[in-house]
């Protein structure tokens, strides 16, 4: 027997378009010979919907496009479709009026709608505000061409992230998984969209492939794939068989059809990886611009080039996400601007064959100097006159993004956001910020792999360095002042990273980054530094998530509170 699965890039309620794509996919894997497809999670509707889900008629519209779509598909062909339901008992008992749910589609009708038992509300989550939990037999029997039939166990993403043995612990009271081994099923099947992290990929096929052993059944994972709003998901579905073996992989970051038979296993599947960390965040990163900028219904982006490091790996993705005829790179030099800044600026521009701009904006800050001059006097200049360069710089991006319909990007990083070495209205504007949840360290380490790997985008250009060397090993400065330096500011990168690391990521208090070997004044400064930022990060633009805990909608801080660190 031939399983599909069907990895797909929704667009977030495009229901029309979304089953339009789920019906093509069946209907060339339909031509393989295969008897079940799998999809993601919530695969007609997109995932996450979040509050469109509080739409009464787009549940109804929902209903209606999986029984069109049942009606469309060959009858030869059993599909699992990711889709919401609605609870009847919601008006009677309390409780959410919605399951997520998997709808089996057979023969023009549904046939039987499964519901999701565990629902995540941790991170980027919230499951709870709209989902009733699940209850109840979640298997299905497929009859086979050959008169045999295959018993069905049906999970959805969270439901098999539960197993005692593999966590050491259970953050729910029910494995959905061990319970469905105990109805002696032939198939695991898991409908999921899991966001990507950087890593978080070795963790799933270890997770996986111990369920499979455990429970000595094949598994099959299929797992949305694209980029909504400031989540992305990787794709990179999965087929094992009862020994924990991977038999299939599907691509990552990118729309996928496999075709798994268990009885005849390719001797060599595509089990393809990335060379490196820095490879695989630089493709999330690329797939996050475009399905930002497609789904958003922009054609062409606008970035503030300034000759440093940041903004030069912005315009590499979006180059790499929409073509260098999309881009336009906008140079603002200031009396403080060096000439190599320029000169970095132009030649990377050169490198990616985008177009440029170029706007001094010294008789603005002389404007603004003027009206201020009797407000300001007997006051010395401080970060007012600093933050005024990067507001004027911001005001020309956003009025060049009015005038022609651009998606400005924003360029500051994860170290500089965290810490608030930034401008509210000023470097901060923008419709996507696309490296937030970048440490300057790992913007680095990109930039140095961009150059020294043989990458499609190098080959392309016809460039042996696609970044300017300059950029990458010249001090970072925002060049706001004469001679300025951001470590003027802020403590060496690869001692702030560490810092901001422990204390984002690991959740550790200042004692104990202390402890861990650093510095107390500087811990003390940095904790202090992040708690203070937290009103401009509710500001910011949506920044593309890369790691386990970045500044989104996993990030819920209050601006206005005490806490001793």
């Amino acid at each position: 027997m031939k399983f599909g699965i069907a990895q797909l890039n929704p667009i977030i309620g495009d229901l029309v378009g979304n089953c339009d794509r789920l019906l093509s996919a069946v209907q060339k894997l339909a031509a393989q010979g295969v008897q079940l497809v799998l999809t993601p999670e919530l695969s007609v509707c997109g995932y996450p919907p979040r509050d469109l889900l509080m739409h009464h008629q787009f549940v109804r519209d929902m209903d209606s496009a999986i029984a069109d779509l049942a009606q469309k598909l060959t009858h030869d062909v059993a599909v699992l479709v990711g889709t919401v339901s609605i609870n009847p008992q919601a008006s009677q008992v309390g409780g959410k009026p919605l399951f997520n749910s998997a709808a089996l589609l057979q023969d023009g009708k549904v046939q039987q709608i499964f519901h999701k038992r565990l629902l995540p509300t941790y991170d980027v989550f919230d499951e709870d505000r709209y989902f009733e939990v699940g209850e109840g037999s979640q298997v299905f029997t497929l009859k086979l061409q050959n008169r045999a039939s295959l018993r069905v166990g049906v999970t959805i993403c969270e439901d098999i992230w539960n197993d005692e043995k593999f966590w050491g612990k259970r953050n729910y009271a029910d494995d959905p998984v061990a319970e469905l081994a105990q109805k002696e099923v032939d198939l695991l099947v898991n409908l999921s969209a899991s966001p990507y992290a950087v890593g978080k990929q070795k963790l799933r096929e270890a997770m996986l492939s111990h369920s499979a052993i455990v429970h000595n059944l094949p598994l099959l994972y299929a797992n949305q794939v694209g980029a909504n709003d400031d989540l992305i998901f990787d794709g990179r579905s999965m087929a094992f068989n009862r020994d924990g073996e991977i038999v299939a992989r599907g691509k990552g970051f990118d729309e996928d059809l496999l075709v798994i038979d268990f009885e005849q296993v390719d001797p060599s599947p595509n089990l393809s990886s990335y060379e490196s960390d820095d490879a695989e965040i630089f493709a999330a990163l690329v797939l996050g611009v475009r399905d930002y900028v497609q789904k958003c219904r922009f054609r062409k982006v606008v970035i503030g080039l300034s000759g440093g490091i940041d903004s030069a790996l912005v315009a590499v993705i979006a180059t790499e996400a929409i073509g260098k005829e999309n881009v336009l790179g906008v140079l603002m030099p200031s009396p403080y601007s060096s000439d190599h800044s320029i000169t970095d600026a132009i030649a990377l521009a050169q490198n990616l064959g985008i177009t440029t701009e170029t706007i001094p904006i010294q008789p603005m800050m002389s404007a603004f100097d003027h009206s201020l001059a009797n407000l300001f006097a007997r006051r010395a200049s401080d970060v007012t006159e600093e933050n005024l360069q990067s507001r004027i710089r911001g005001s020309l991006l956003m009025a060049i993004s009015n005038k022609f319909g651009h998606l400005l990007i924003s360029t500051g990083n994860k170290s500089e956001v965290s810490v608030g070495y930034c401008t509210l209205y000023g470097d901060m504007n923008g419709g996507l910020a696309a490296i937030a949840d970048v440490p300057k360290t790992r913007v680095f380490s990109i930039c140095e792999w961009l150059n020294h790997t043989n990458s499609p985008l190098a080959i392309k250009q016809g460039v042996v360095e696609v970044i300017p060397v300059n950029i990458i090993t010249k001090p970072p400065s925002a060049e706001l002042k004469p001679d300025q330096v951001d470590q003027d500011s802020l403590p060496p990168y690869d001692i702030l990273d560490d810092i901001l690391h422990k204390l984002i990521n690991q959740h550790l208090s200042a004692a104990e980054i202390i402890g861990s070997g650093h510095e107390q004044a500087t811990v003390d400064r940095v904790v202090r530094l992040v708690k203070i930022a937290e009103f401009k990060r509710r500001q910011a633009a949506p920044g593309l998530k890369i790691t386990d805990r970045a500044f989104g909608s996993g990030w819920r801080m209050p601006i206005a509170s005490k806490v001793t660190p």
